[in-house]
């Protein structure tokens, strides 16, 4: 490996863009010399101490959760571990995507290299060859409550350190012992509290919401050059991105959004032209306030998700230095949920106003054709479209609906309040890829009403979209199968604007 295709993992805080650059750039990780030493000098101590005192330590030489007091045997203490994995991995349904189960990977080995949590540098090192070597575990997405960690999909996680579980290698489904035999690796033997340190801890919940975050920003940049080419499309008035309208409401959002704007459409012929109307619809006209609330409320979700992945989430936590096991709550993902829940509402409605726009585009109205189409009637033209952009935009309202106000008690009440993270995580991952699908369908409106205004051109920067575009999806003349257009959309705006 050289410098630029790993990511060095250790206490140094990661930021968002080298999250960024390790999801496009398929980055292996490493621990680092100071993290090994950290890993190691809190293993040696929490051996010692396991052996030089009769106290009972929660999790280490104790049961789990409701059976805190049943006190185990030192010569039972592997089978202990190997228990919690077999046992609490109980997930159902879909598969988690495989870059996720990645990302779970990359932010567990980081939580483990603080030295807080009293693994084997070997346990550790394991975890950075099944990333490195991409064998990934199956995990599901249902299973987790979002508290005491995401027991259930760090179990599944975990699974193929003891030869157990299911991993995919090399895009085939295995037994995990199958791989660990091709790959001549022994399994682990986990020692005391080791089972625990991996699967208490919040990567499940805290994968989903890095990736969404990464995918959520290119989806902004988009959105907002979408919504130019439409604002362009629909023949609106510019005045509503005027500079001194932000400066006296100034957030933050709102200001970058209107200046966004304004850089896009600079030099179209389109929009010096005079206008017939007064004023546009909300949809276009308030633009800037829309997408800049959304940008603001992800701004926040960020900061919280930068928080949790630079955190030690298991439990209890060693602290060598001080001489000190205690047991806390820092696997609970309340945090989590409620920024989950608000990531959702505020990219629900990056996709609302986004349809409401493609429903102007094909109202007849500013000198378009009825559904953007050459003898309508016997063409449907960009009907239905719209009608799958509606149905999308409104199962994202029924998604929304937040998982973090409700708990249901669990170990025979001993959690006896959990967040749902998990459910946030796994409903924010499903509208982040509906608002995608949404935006692609206003992109393949506005393109076909962008192309009804010839021969006048929009802006520079929008014309070289059109070009782009137009490459990939031909003018719609008459009739045929949308779908296809649609899916080439989507793949579109599947990768980054180039600035």
């Amino acid at each position: 490996m050289t410098e630029y295709n790993y990511l060095p993992l250790d206490e140094q805080p990661l930021t968002f863009d080298e999250v960024k650059n390790y999801l496009q750039f398929k980055q292996f990780v490493s621990i680092t010399f100071r993290a090994h030493h950290k890993i190691e000098t809190c293993r040696s101590y929490l051996d010692q101490k396991v052996a030089e005192s009769d106290t009972p330590f929660y999790g280490i030489n104790t049961g789990f959760g409701f059976l805190q007091n049943v006190i185990i045997a030192d010569d039972q203490l592997e089978q202990l571990q190997n228990n919690l994995l077999m046992s609490h991995a109980c997930g159902m349904g879909e598969e988690v995507p495989e870059e996720i189960v990645k990302l779970m990977l990359a932010l567990k080995i980081k939580s483990l290299s603080y030295g807080y949590s009293a693994v084997q540098v070997d346990t550790v090192k394991r975890l950075m060859d099944m990333h490195n070597n991409n064998v990934l575990p199956v995990i599901y997405q249902q299973g987790s409550l979002g508290a005491s960690g995401d027991l259930a999909p760090l179990s599944h996680l975990s699974l193929p350190l003891i030869g157990m579980g299911e991993v995919k290698y090399e895009g085939t489904r295995y037994k995990a012992q199958e791989v660990l035999n091709k790959l001549g690796w022994q399994p682990i033997h986990l020692k005391s509290k080791e089972g625990l340190a991996l699967i208490n801890g919040t990567q499940f919940m805290s994968a989903y919401g890095m990736y969404c975050l990464v995918q959520a920003e290119r989806l902004m940049q988009w959105a907002d050059l979408i919504a130019a080419i439409s604002f362009d499309a629909f023949d609106c008035i510019d005045q509503p991105f005027h500079e001194k309208i932000q400066t006296i409401r100034p957030h933050s959002g709102q200001i970058h959004t209107a200046q966004q704007l304004r850089n896009i459409l600079s030099g179209s012929e389109i929009g010096q032209q005079k206008k017939q109307q007064v004023q546009d619809p909300y949809s276009f006209r308030c633009i800037p306030q829309v997408h800049g609330a959304t940008k603001d409320a992800l701004a926040h979700v960020k900061n919280v998700f930068l928080t949790e992945i630079n955190s030690v989430t298991d439990n209890p936590n060693v602290f060598p230095e001080e001489d000190l096991i205690v047991s806390g709550g820092n696997f609970h993902g309340q945090p989590l949920a409620l920024a989950l829940d608000y990531f959702s509402i505020a990219m629900s409605e990056l996709a609302n106003i986004s349809e409401r726009r493609t429903y102007q585009l094909i109202s007849g109205q500013r000198n378009l054709p009825m559904f953007l189409v050459k003898e309508a009637g016997l063409n449907s033209g960009f009907m239905i479209p719209q009608y799958t952009a509606a149905g999308i935009v409104s199962e994202n309202k029924q998604l929304c609906t937040p998982a973090s106000v409700d708990s249901i008690s669990s170990s025979n009440n001993q959690e006896d309040h959990v967040s749902m993270g998990a459910n946030a995580a796994t409903k924010a991952y499903r509208v982040m890829k509906n608002v995608e699908k949404v935006l692609a369908i206003e992109l393949l409106s506005a393109a076909q009403a962008l192309d009804f205004r010839r021969p006048l051109k929009s802006s520079a920067k929008v014309e070289e979209v059109m070009r782009a575009f137009r490459k990939q999806v031909s003018f719609v003349d008459k009739d045929r199968v949308l779908h296809e257009d649609m899916i080439a959309a989507v793949t579109f705006i599947s990768k980054e604007l180039n600035h």
